[in-house]
């Protein structure tokens, strides 16, 4: 198990380290600014965008991504020193091709889709020139089991038609978002994980309705995170992704490699959140003493930074183990980081937020931001419990391989 980093793994963070801080970075207030009066897309993001793409760092997180297609396939390992550096701002990864929902998109549409759906939605996604949504969860029954959604898509000829409501549908309110992946019933009567499939939806379409932008602790995202319903949705049968009665398992296959772009992004993140909490510590002082010469203070930065390098070691670990056998095989691991880091990120960002004072729940940092993502990625891709009782179940299944053998180390006396 080796986690250092390749010469090309090196070499790609020199390079998009130094694109971000000469070329996004300077603009993160044009952004805020622009996004606040309404304007969005922002101004400069497609001149950012083809910039990148010109200069070779575009769709880096797709490890099977063939040489005929645009971008740069890493594997997950070498990507993950590289969502680590976008994700020190919300808005970075967009610039790179590399942003949710549509990384996970693009992997589903890269294994599944057909000929005619490649040509439609994977090309104009791999080229930057859509956005897309995955449309799964729902207010009436808890999606953290994707077999209770309650979606119904009927066949009717040669359509399906698609009733049901949806909510927390990233990217839905995005302007140039043109696909949503739409996961529902085709068969209730059919076995509890052959019930689902997935359509591909326009937006567009009659009869989608994208109800509200909902926010997440009072934060406004631009691209949404919406309620949608759908009514008499009618589309071709050909926009079935995969086969009828897959949805659940092409549901697990989009999961496992989002779920470490999440966490590669929060190590980013709380690395700033980090970064502030020190240079704030060192300039501002309380009862004639700078707040690092606190112990309390101190103690603080001590344990943030045990507990991001803890972090990052286990998501390398779990990059390197979908690396070498696969999403299935590292199915606790992927568990272990989304259950670890969201709640790591809370605390060193609650942490830095404290030494900043009020300061740091104000837009004049981002912690605030940061923090209100930390606590939605502990809903978002599957809560906190059902990966706790994921990894449980499977820790308890390899005991049972060797049930009885830790019970030689008791020391119990023998009794009559």
């Amino acid at each position: 198990m080796d986690f250092a980093y390749s010469d090309q793994t090196q070499e790609m963070r020199l390079r998009v380290q130094s694109f971000f801080d000469d070329h996004i970075l300077p603009r993160n207030r044009q952004w805020h600014e622009e996004v606040e009066s309404g304007a969005y897309p922002v101004s400069f993001m497609d001149d950012l965008k083809a910039l990148a793409k010109s200069e070779g760092l575009w769709n880096l997180f797709l490890p099977s991504l063939r040489d005929d297609e645009p971008g740069t396939g890493l594997s997950n390992l070498e990507y993950a020193p590289l969502a680590e550096i976008m994700g020190r701002l919300m808005w970075a990864s967009e610039v790179f091709n590399c942003n949710a929902p549509d990384t996970g998109n693009m992997e589903l549409l890269h294994m599944f889709a057909s000929p005619e759906q490649y040509e439609r939605w994977l090309v104009p996604l791999l080229n930057g020139d859509i956005r897309s949504a995955f449309v799964m969860t729902e207010p009436d029954v808890a999606s953290s089991d994707a077999t209770n959604v309650q979606t119904l898509i009927t066949r009717d000829g040669d359509d399906y038609v698609i009733n049901g409501r949806k909510w927390f549908i990233t990217n839905a309110a995005h302007p140039n978002c043109e696909l949503l992946i739409v996961m529902g019933k085709t068969d209730p009567d059919a076995d509890t994980h052959v019930q689902q499939s997935m359509v591909i939806v326009p937006r567009e379409t009659e009869g989608v309705d994208i109800v509200r932008n909902i926010t997440i602790l009072n934060h406004h995202a631009p691209e949404g995170h919406c309620e949608v319903v759908f009514k008499d949705v009618r589309v071709p049968a050909s926009n079935l992704l995969g086969d009828e009665g897959s949805g659940f398992q092409l549901a697990q296959a989009r999961l496992g490699p989002g779920r470490i772009h999440h966490c590669m992004r929060s190590i980013g993140q709380t690395e700033l959140a980090l970064e502030l909490m020190c240079e704030r510590a060192q300039e501002r002082k309380t009862f004639g003493k700078h707040l690092f010469e606190r112990d309390n203070v101190a103690d603080m930065i001590a344990e943030s930074r045990i507990e991001i390098d803890q972090a990052r070691l286990l998501v390398l670990k779990t990059a390197w183990m979908i690396d070498e056998v696969g999403t299935r095989e590292a199915r606790k691991e992927i568990s272990m980081i989304k259950a670890l880091v969201p709640r790591m990120q809370t605390t060193v960002i609650d942490r830095a937020m404290q030494v900043f004072g009020a300061m740091g729940m104000s837009p004049d940092t981002p912690l605030a931001d940061l923090y209100t993502w930390g606590r939605a990625l502990r809903y978002a891709d599957g809560p906190d419990a059902v990966h706790l009782r994921s990894i449980a179940r499977l820790e308890l299944k390899q005991s049972r391989e060797t049930l009885g053998d830790a019970a030689r180390y008791l020391n119990i006396p023998d009794r009559l």
